[in-house]
Order: C-alpha cells, then structure tokens, then sequence
C-alpha cells in the first residue's frame, strides 16, 4: 500500500503543471522533504518499539548530537549513532517493552537542513518490581542533513516536561 501510494504521489508531481494552483515545483519539493523528515522521526519510534535496532541505525548520521540531559542528567554529547542506538538496545531488550507516540510536528527546512519539533509521549513496561509501568511526556527535537542517502538524523534533543510511574522500570535494563 505504501508502494501505491508513494507512486500516487510521485505521479502527481511529475504529472502536476509548472503552474499548479500557485503551486511551483520548489514549493512540492519542500512539501516532499517535509514529508520525509517526519517519516523519518516517526519510523524511528516504530524501530525502536520493535527492537529492530538495524533499522533504527539506518536513519542516522555516523555521529549524532544527543541531549537528553532533562531525562538522565547527563549532559548533551556528539556520539557514534551506533553507540546510541547500542544503548538503546542494551536497556530495551527481552522482558522491557516500549511505545513511543509523537504529534504536532513542526517541520523548519533550510537549504539541506531540516529540524523537526514534536510533542511526545512514551512508556516503558517490564514486570518484576511493584508497578510494571513508566511513562513520559516532553518534546522533541530531531535535526537532519540531507545526504547522498536521504536525510539522516544528526541531531536528538528530548526535553521531559512530566514522568509518572515507577523509575525502577526507567533505569533498569531488560533481560
């Protein structure tokens, strides 16, 4: 179906007029380049969740500026992707489930640049100590730089604004 419809789209552009309504070709590029960045911040919630730690690499950069400092007190640092996302796996794993949502997505394009602003909520599960639940609300940030293979993330800010829950679930790994 995603097939389908990313040929619709590609069809309507190629088929569109110089003159589409107001509509200028650069204008249903930027639209395209909206589109592929929120997928991109959208699909990694999706790996994640899935624990399919390959594909969530795939939508980063080599090196990735991370802060997530509001959530674990650690300072904002430029890491290796795959240091990050090895971090991920090795506390989402096993016995720990997550779900990440986003919305309201703002989308700032420059040049081959772009910075996606959303609202999030995610929670983590695993049994075994009281309350089998932690849940987060914040905001993200996600940079991109288009490259010769799509746009990669090359920059991650979550902000917390409210967490609930039980922390040992946050801080402990799964098995």
């Amino acid at each position: 179906m995603n097939a389908l419809r990313n040929v619709t789209f590609a069809a309507g552009i190629a088929l569109a007029p110089v003159d589409a309504g107001g509509a200028e070709s650069s204008e249903w590029r930027a639209l395209a380049d909206e589109r592929a960045v929120i997928r991109i911040a959208d699909a990694i919630d999706r790996a994640v969740d899935a624990q399919d730690w390959k594909l969530a690499r795939s939508y980063f950069a080599e090196q990735v500026t991370v802060d997530f400092s509001s959530l674990s007190g650690q300072p904002p640092a430029t890491i290796a992707s795959g240091d990050l996302i090895g971090t991920w796996a090795a506390n989402l794993k096993g016995s720990k489930t997550s779900l990440h949502l986003r919305t309201n997505h703002q989308v700032a394009i420059d040049g081959n640049g772009a910075t996606v602003s959303s609202n999030g909520y995610a929670w983590n599960r695993m049994e075994g100590n009281g309350d089998p639940l932690w849940e987060v609300w914040g905001t993200y940030e996600h940079h991109l730089s288009r490259s010769d293979d799509g746009w990669k993330v090359d920059g991650f800010t979550f902000r917390m604004t409210h967490e609930r829950g039980n922390p040992w679930v946050k801080a402990t790994p799964g098995r």
